[in-house]
């Protein structure tokens, strides 16, 4: 049992793929804005963290073999504030001894560097007090006296979360800014979405009204350039689909009508065999004729749906016309030989190629052929000639079959009409027509006179010439 997909509404589909993204960057940017303003405010703390370092060490005096510390009051100051701001220090001597300050406050074990041009140089490094991470500025302080010189070591610590607390602070500040930027972006484009799917449900509910036979165009301009796009071929599906249920129709009409006098007909003739009318034999002939031409009428209908099938695959092939003719009149040469009919070829430049269904284009030389059989007396001419020029390829068909009255010329491409020869189902010359439409060809009858003065019946088809 297949899971059935899941579905998601354009709407969502659009907020997704733009906030999760935008969110993902965000977040990663501030990443990098926290350890940026975590970096920033260090270097801040750590000026003055310095700063208050040079001013324990510029109090350290050397009087009478002592150190004295003579700290400023600002100093002091500092040194009580509040827990979450508060300094440590601690003066120590060369050799470590406690001089003055805090004693929990561990000596500074490393060696500082020494500068020849600046001897007094700070060290800052990471620490714990009572517990709790410190940041500590040790500085390595020359003390000079009238007749002595000493040094001490000069260590100012204070919390590391006075740092952390200011970094976080920068960083709710931040992500308040995007989530706004975040709530706006969504906010413009849920608004966007919302106002440009207004057309698209307009679309859907003008669908949602229509009946099932209803294929005509839709009227709806949304503005919208891909709607509109989209709104255009659907039009153009209904269009070929009102050409399709068209051609069904006429299909079913035709086939309930035309076959209906067959199989009456047919009925008929097995009565009166039944019934001893007439002969047997005579009887069997009769229904072998109507049979005949059953089967003729029914191949001919099917032939007429097939090229509408066929004309929705669009040109793709090359053919030759003089082949095509070739294999024709092979296919056809029993009926010529049985009307002892003179037939000509006429394929002198060979150039004859189109582009279209062969099969298509060799049901239309069929049709045309075998209708210029039928009507061509026994012992007389008919024949078929290609010619080529100025981009265009020209089969003419003709026969010496006598002609046909100019009001009825037109009347001959319509189905089931079949004016002067009772022998044909009338469908022969509307298959020719219905193939030349489908291969963007022209057809056209014309009456003539041959050389011999017998009048005849021209066929003439026009394509588009293709480059072989």
């Amino acid at each position: 049992m297949s899971v059935p997909a899941r579905r998601f509404s354009v709407r969502s589909y659009v907020l997704a793929w733009i906030t999760l993204p935008l969110c993902a960057i965000l977040a990663i940017d501030t990443w990098f804005l926290y350890r940026s303003a975590l970096h920033s405010v260090n270097v801040a703390y750590d000026r003055t963290l310095l700063a208050t370092t040079h001013a324990v060490g510029d109090s350290v005096r050397f009087e009478n073999g002592r150190y004295r510390l003579s700290l400023p009051l600002a100093l002091f100051e500092i040194y009580e504030t509040e827990q979450s701001g508060r300094y440590y220090y601690r003066v120590s001597d060369s050799g470590g001894g406690l001089l003055s300050g805090d004693e929990d406050l561990q000596p500074y074990r490393g060696t500082l560097p020494k500068n020849t041009a600046y001897p007094a140089v700070v060290q800052f490094y990471e620490d714990s007090f009572h517990g709790e991470p410190i940041r500590v500025a040790a500085l390595l302080q020359p003390v000079f006296s009238n007749d002595e010189a000493g040094t001490v070591v000069i260590q100012v610590a204070e919390p590391m979360k006075i740092r952390e607390e200011s970094a976080r602070d920068i960083l709710r500040n931040t992500l308040l800014r995007q989530g706004l930027l975040v709530a706006a972006v969504c906010l413009a484009v849920y608004v966007s979405v919302t106002r440009a799917l207004r057309p698209l449900n307009r679309l859907r509910d003008e669908l949602g009204r229509r009946s099932a036979d209803d294929l005509s165009a839709l009227a709806l301009r949304t503005g919208l350039l891909e709607l509109d796009t989209v709104t255009q071929a659907m039009n153009q599906l209904m269009e070929r689909l009102a050409r399709l249920v068209n051609h069904q129709k006429r299909f079913i009409a035709n086939a309930s009508h035309q076959l209906r006098t067959p199989l009456a007909v047919l009925k008929t003739q097995l009565q009166s065999g039944l019934r001893g009318d007439a002969p047997g034999e005579v009887v069997l002939r009769e229904i072998s004729g109507t049979v005949e031409r059953t089967i003729t009428l029914a191949n001919q209908m099917l032939l007429l749906a097939k090229i509408e099938q066929r004309r929705s695959q669009g040109l793709s092939d090359l053919c030759h016309l003089g082949n095509l003719a070739r294999e024709a009149a092979v296919e056809l040469s029993p009926l010529i030989a049985e009307k002892d009919l003179d037939f000509e070829l006429d394929d002198a430049d060979g150039h004859g190629l189109i582009r279209g269904d062969a099969w298509l284009v060799g049901e239309l030389i069929r049709n045309l052929l075998n209708n210029a059989i039928r009507h061509t007396p026994p012992g007389q001419k008919l024949g078929i000639r290609v010619r080529s020029a100025g981009g265009a390829v020209e089969l003419l068909v003709w026969d010496s079959g006598g002609g046909i009255p100019d009001e009825q010329m037109n009347q001959l491409f319509e189905p089931f009409s079949s004016s002067f020869s009772a022998s044909g189902s009338g469908l022969g010359l509307a298959i020719a027509k219905e193939i030349a439409l489908s291969l963007d060809g022209r057809i056209a009858l014309a009456n003539a006179t041959r050389e011999t003065g017998a009048a005849g019946l021209d066929a003439r088809v026009t394509f588009a010439a293709a480059a072989g």
